[in-house]
């Protein structure tokens, strides 16, 4: 079936957003290149999107199963024109934040490098979907991009709705929360696609939403976390089936709008002691959990209010795939081993891998994870009125 598409524009520089970096950096999961044009899904639509040096274009195809209807193209650019402007933070300007960035760098650096600030522009937070990132961060265990996004893609296509197609590529919407609970084979045949032990943290935090024996667990509870504290957002996502402090804090970051959250991990160590002024080991074989916060604080004294945002740049300046190899960093392994009730994090440089273990087996990629009780799997689901 042929689509005529029609494509609408507004002003936007790649100062302000670079869809290029800003949608392969290990923020979101989902989104496709074909042809220099970006396709995402919704719960109705394929959202497109193209870029030039003064415009970002954008177009749309509606889920099949919506009847074509004149008033639906008013209806649909004007979502998708929302749904932009939302999902890329624009009222917020990056280029004056980047103003001020380059002023603290100079203040703060100690490396002689050019400020990752002046190499890589129109690198801004997402604002995504709390969900969606809840269940992407939670694939993101002991993972790379190009795995996670696999996963996402694979669990769309088993468990969600189909949308539509575009250039022969077939689009599903990203599956509900009883969608991945409704049956107990969920759990098997996410490790049959090769979600491993995610599989049970998917299926169980899926539960968890779904289940009356959670009653504070809800949807509508995780999406006004947005309005909460930090502490309040943070204590509730480590509620949930693989959760631990540094993926809590990817979602605070990047969906929950607490823009001054820095998540850490061995990068971000190490462009602290490589780049900054952080007083720290450089061979750190071990940190515990006033170590994680020091560091955290440590940039938010540094970049202020959108510390997180400051070192998403700082963090997509290491990524070798974005750079051609500048400032190329090794790959390490992680391990963790449960000795006190401040658990320690063992730190070993390893190529290609990343593995974070304690006394009862691999968990999740974070340096604090401490694990969540399991849920029973045969909880009474939420009963619908």
């Amino acid at each position: 079936m042929t689509i005529d598409l029609i494509w609408n524009k507004f002003p936007l520089k790649q100062v302000e957003l670079k869809l290029s970096k800003v949608l392969r950096c290990g923020q979101t999961f989902r989104w496709k290149n074909v042809n220099n044009v970006w396709s995402y899904t919704t719960k109705n639509k394929i959202i497109l999107l193209k870029q030039d040096e003064e415009y970002i274009h954008y177009s749309w195809i509606a889920s099949e199963d919506i009847r074509t209807q004149l008033k639906l193209n008013c209806h649909f650019d004007k979502e998708t024109f929302e749904f932009i402007k939302d999902y890329f933070n624009l009222p917020i300007k990056l280029e004056t934040l980047y103003e001020e960035w380059i002023e603290k760098d100079g203040l703060f650096k100690i490396s002689s490098k050019k400020s990752a600030f002046d190499q890589f522009t129109g690198i801004r937070i997402l604002r995504q979907d709390p969900w969606e990132t809840l269940i992407s961060f939670i694939c993101s265990s002991n993972n790379n991009v190009k795995r996670i996004s696999k996963m996402c893609d694979s669990i769309c296509t088993e468990f969600g709705k189909y949308i539509n197609e575009y250039n022969g590529i077939k689009y599903y919407s990203f599956p509900t929360a009883e969608d991945l609970s409704s049956n107990p084979k969920v759990e098997s045949r996410l490790r049959d696609l090769g979600f491993g032990y995610r599989a049970k943290y998917i299926y169980q935090t899926a539960l968890k939403f779904t289940s009356d024996e959670f009653p504070d667990i809800t949807l509508d509870n995780l999406y006004q976390l947005r309005t909460k504290d930090y502490e309040t957002a943070h204590q509730f996502l480590l509620q949930l089936t693989g959760v631990g402090p540094k993926v809590a804090d990817c979602i605070c970051l990047m969906a929950l709008d607490k823009h001054d959250i820095v998540p850490v991990d061995t990068h971000v160590y190490q462009i602290a002691i490589r780049d900054y002024k952080f007083k720290g080991k450089k061979d750190l074989k071990t940190m515990n959990k006033k170590t994680y916060h020091d560091i955290r604080l440590f940039f938010k004294e540094i970049f202020g209010d959108f510390a997180g945002w400051a070192q998403s740049v700082l963090f997509t300046s290491d990524l070798s795939d974005l750079n051609n190899g500048v400032n190329k960093s090794e790959e390490t392994e992680i391990k963790i081993e449960q000795k006190s009730e401040e658990p320690e994090i063992k730190i070993e440089q390893k190529p290609d891998s990343i593995v974070i273990q304690r006394k009862r087996g691999i968990i999740l990629e974070s340096p604090l994870h401490q694990e969540n009780s399991e849920i029973v799997e045969s909880t009474k689901k939420r009963s619908t009125k």
